[in-house]
């Protein structure tokens, strides 16, 4: 049985005239482009710890198969703003299981889309945990009554967000948590 024990965070933005180039160069900018990717669902594993980006790139080799729950976004209009996040929300208790959560958005600002995917990630876990909240709070007054639970021990979020290219070039955005053994 295979179950991460160790989860980084990066993020990327690429431009190219090509959208899968561009795609690629936002993975080598996230520093992920020489791996294989797999994208998985949406779970922090019991016990797992969060690492920095430069820790977790140690541990990897070129070609190596990777669990990764990703976002991902591309434009290629000029002026169109686009974010690509994940947010994470890890639970006091070790021995359980947190959240993950991808978003992808047009229009939004970094912080909006960041704050989005935090709050998915956070709620997914509350519902599990018997938190309970009113969906229509402000995201600081839901983050509080999470934080004040003592059951959510800690949240944030890693979002890429760009502009399209002026030019009309293929913008693309990354976001991912990477998942290691």
């Amino acid at each position: 049985m295979y179950v991460p024990k160790k989860i980084f965070l990066t993020k990327g933005i690429g431009v190219s005239k090509e959208q899968l180039t561009s795609f690629e160069m936002a993975l080598r900018n996230a520093g992920v482009g020489p791996y294989n990717l797999v994208s998985v669902s949406s779970i922090y594993p019991p016990g797992c710890k969060l690492i920095s980006r430069e820790a977790g790139l140690k541990e990897l080799e070129p070609g190596q198969i990777v669990h990764a729950v990703m976002s991902r976004n591309a434009t290629n209009e000029p002026g169109r703003m686009i974010t690509a996040s994940v947010g994470l929300a890890i639970p006091k208790d070790k021995s359980a299981y947190g959240y993950l959560s991808e978003h992808h958005g047009y229009g939004q600002t970094e912080e909006e889309a960041g704050e989005y995917a935090e709050d998915l990630a956070a709620e997914m876990l509350a519902t599990i945990l018997g938190v309970e909240f009113d969906t229509d709070l402000s995201w600081d007054e839901k983050r509080n009554l999470w934080h004040i639970s003592g059951k959510i021990v800690h949240s944030q979020n890693i979002t890429q967000y760009a502009t399209g290219d002026a030019r009309g070039l293929w913008t693309t955005v990354f976001a991912a948590a990477i998942l290691l053994p």
